[in-house]
């Protein structure tokens, strides 16, 4: 049987379609004429075609893709979404900050040392308002080496005395301290030790004698009984815990408002301002003797180096620094022994309220004195001016302007 061959003239078919060769610069690179490709039915040319290529083709500067002389121009680089990214930085700045704050709270929280019990106390007066801090620094030795002892000055006695008392209220309307001097003569009240289990009868005797006998929990005693003022939080720090949060903080700054020199506390000051290291400042801290107004003026000397000292301990440039803050935190809560109910929240509270009292938010002042060399049983002790005492404790119970003065 012949053989037709399909389009072929006088076959039947359409008659044959001559394409139209494309231009020379538009066919492309390494290919024949269409008219010398297959005649079959992907030949067909449905006129739509004008030899632009499309998805994909040749692409560079010889090619009719992007870049091309005969392309639609190079394609459009995507633009940086900048507000995006800074929101991404920002966010995750924000979480590490977060950890790290959480981390360090959790870390600072574990070293502190809740070992006072002031449910154990016994006939507490009732609250006011404010809160009230018993802020002790005592002559405790522990943990310190015999060369610590003899470079601080501290002797080597056994158990704990306390060298200074301050009474801190914060308020609404300004943060009082008061300093209660060690040889305040008051009525130690009876007392069941917590630890001892021992009764310990009323009996009249310096204040301090009432921390030796029996600790934190005896000396609150004793000063809600002569004052009527219920305390809130204890907080107490050794010898070698302060002189160690003067160093972490990086000495501390102070104008020393005469020469001195004492041989008992081995401090050798002149007058002036400058800053202290741990050890001139404990020694500034606990001299007596020398100064005209004894225990009096020690404890003024003492007020105004806990204000001080808070103040650089909440300054930003310890807070912020991770180097200052976190020796200073670190030398702080391993030798603070606060109350079961203080959190580090409240130690924050109470340094804070003590910076505010040395940038004048507030007063300074020694409990009111009526004798200061009063005779007694015991030796020389101090005598309170009970009329001013009562008018100040109701100031402070209720959280009025204090208005009473020391003097």
């Amino acid at each position: 049987m012949p053989q037709v061959r399909r389009g072929a003239p006088g076959a039947g078919g359409p008659p044959p379609y001559d394409e139209p060769p494309l231009p020379p610069d538009l066919s492309p690179r390494g290919t024949v004429p269409r008219q010398q490709a297959s005649q079959g039915y992907d030949d067909y040319d449905d006129g739509y075609n004008t030899g632009q290529v499309y998805g994909g083709g040749n692409r560079g500067p010889g090619g009719n893709g992007p870049g091309g002389p005969g392309g639609p121009g190079p394609r459009p680089v995507r633009p940086k979404n900048w507000k995006r990214r800074i929101t991404i930085g920002l966010v995750t700045l924000i979480v590490l900050l977060l950890a790290v704050g959480i981390g360090t709270y959790i870390w600072a929280d574990s070293k502190l040392r809740n070992e006072v019990d002031l449910s154990k106390v016994e006939d507490r007066p009732s609250g006011g308002k404010g809160t009230n801090y018993l802020i002790v620094g005592s002559d405790s030795r522990e943990g310190m080496s015999e060369e610590d002892k003899k470079k601080l000055h501290t002797g080597s006695a056994d158990g704990r005395r306390t060298d200074s008392m301050i009474l801190l209220h914060v308020g609404d309307n300004g943060n009082t301290m008061i300093s209660l001097p060690r040889d305040s003569w008051v009525t130690i009240p009876a007392f069941t030790g917590s630890e001892s289990g021992r009764r310990i009868p009323q009996s009249q005797n310096k204040l301090n004698a009432s921390f030796s006998s029996e600790g934190p929990g005896l000396l609150v005693r004793t000063i809600e009984y002569n004052t009527g003022l219920k305390i809130d939080h204890y907080a107490e720090i050794g010898f070698d815990g302060f002189a160690n949060l003067v160093d972490g903080v990086g000495g501390v700054d102070i104008d020393i408002p005469q020469d001195m020199k004492d041989k008992k506390s081995g401090n050798d000051l002149k007058k002036g301002k400058q800053t202290l290291n741990g050890q001139q400042a404990l020694a500034f801290v606990r001299q007596r003797y020398g100064l005209a107004g004894g225990d009096l003026d020690r404890t003024k000397n003492q007020q105004k180096f806990l204000s001080a000292l808070a103040n650089k301990a909440a300054s930003p440039s310890t807070i912020m620094n991770p180097f200052k803050l976190y020796p200073t935190m670190g030398a702080g809560l391993d030798n603070l022994i606060v109350d079961k109910d203080m959190s580090l929240w409240d130690v924050k509270d109470m340094f804070f309220a003590m910076k505010g009292v040395s940038g004048g938010d507030g007063k300074q002042m020694n409990m009111p004195i009526s004798n200061p060399g009063l005779a007694t049983s015991k030796g020389s002790a101090v005598q309170w001016d009970m009329t001013k005492v009562k008018q100040l404790m109701s100031e402070l119970k209720n959280d009025d302007k204090v208005t009473v003065s020391s003097n």
